[in-house]
């Protein structure tokens, strides 16, 4: 309880997105254990330009425990699958994971923007778009590229501060078709990464 509140103290501070860092903002609108951030896309990447929102819940035995992350904006990613959960190293427990009580989730916020950068096929979570990624990535590229525009980027005029992210769990997310249509171009969601 003690490191969920030394959390809550250190985290409430937002920290700033800026495009020549990595860079994530909190919502003061939701409180622990669940707390909304953002992740812009990375330079030269297919998702370069985009703002991704994900949900961050904190477990109760935190930071023993690696907190769950998952995104909430839509993604065409091989190690990302049609609910939002990330096929990463850093959010498993030991021996199958590497997550350490010294990681913090600003750490964990910057493994996931390296991650979009540079996906990892051998362990997916979509086979389809894995697959796609080895073997035909100028069509991998151009499908992440449309996602990221029609789902991750802000129109003129929608454009919020940082940190007017909406509350976790509230009805705004990927509608019912955003989610079949993702199961469809990812196989039917084939998960091949255990423990996600």
């Amino acid at each position: 309880a003690s490191a969920l509140k030394q959390f809550s103290t250190t985290v409430t501070s937002p920290l700033r997105i800026c495009e020549a860092k990595p860079g994530s903002t909190w919502s003061e609108r939701s409180r622990p254990p669940s707390r909304a951030a953002e992740i812009l896309g990375g330079a030269n990447t297919p998702y370069e330009k985009g703002v991704f929102k994900l949900e961050v819940h904190i477990p109760e035995r935190y930071p023993f425990e690696p907190p769950q992350i998952r995104f909430l904006t839509p993604i065409y990613h091989p190690n990302i699958d049609a609910a939002g959960r990330i096929c990463l190293d850093v959010l498993k427990l030991p021996p199958k994971g590497s997550w350490r009580p010294s990681l913090n989730i600003a750490t964990l916020l910057t493994s996931v923007q390296q991650l979009m950068a540079e996906p990892n096929p051998d362990d997916p979570l979509m086979a389809d778009i894995s697959s796609e990624f080895k073997y035909n990535k100028p069509v991998f590229l151009k499908n992440a590229r449309q996602w990221t525009e029609q789902h991750a980027r802000q129109k003129a005029g929608e454009e919020g501060p940082p940190g007017s992210l909406p509350e976790v769990g509230s009805s705004e997310g990927p509608s019912t078709t955003q989610k079949r249509k993702a199961g469809q171009l990812s196989g039917g969601g084939k998960r091949l990464c255990p423990d996600v």
